[in-house]
């Protein structure tokens, strides 16, 4: 199940929670409306069956997915793309990813500019908003398959902050 709350300040080991002390956990409806995001939680042994699924990407346009596999043994230059999915960047499309196996973090610029932590576990569906500040890292695990889902074919083209800023996506 998707759980949400604001960082701390640490430059630690990016895989770590970053939990403020007293953690400061959102909901997912006040996550929505500081963000954008919008969370959804699917059985992943039953997608093929699931109609609320299939509604969901018929609704959308989500006309094509794909699997991404993340772990060193599965991810070709894995330190580098571990690297470049944790600088923050924005797309001109949504970011849509379904956790099949595994979990990681997704983390959010809020409407002041602070940092969320979104923790995505197996079952799990997450939208980013075109636009939004983001980033990504896997969690201690070491490990996250995901669906990604779009709309008409794979584009994943990051542009990183801050040159992002003038992006007419913004």
């Amino acid at each position: 199940m998707v759980r949400a709350w604001y960082m701390d300040s640490s430059d630690a080991d990016q895989r770590e929670p970053h939990m403020n002390d007293p953690p400061v956990f959102l909901k997912l409806d006040v996550l929505y409306k500081k963000t954008g995001v919008e969370c959804f939680t699917f059985d992943a042994g039953s997608l093929k069956t699931n109609e609320d699924y299939a509604n969901l990407k018929k609704n959308r346009g989500y006309s094509y997915e794909d699997i991404c596999e993340i772990s060193k043994e599965t991810l070709p230059n894995y330190d580098n793309m571990i690297a470049a999915f944790y600088t923050e960047h924005i797309h001109a499309d949504d970011e849509i990813r379904f956790v099949v196996k595994g979990s990681g973090y997704f983390d959010v610029r809020d409407i002041d500019d602070k940092w969320i932590r979104v923790e995505v576990v197996k079952n799990d569906l997450i939208i980013v908003p075109a636009g939004l500040y983001h980033r990504f890292t896997l969690n201690t695990s070491n490990y996250i398959k995901m669906k990604r889902l779009f709309v008409d074919g794979a584009v994943w083209i990051p542009i990183n902050r801050p040159g992002a800023d003038e992006n007419a996506t913004r």
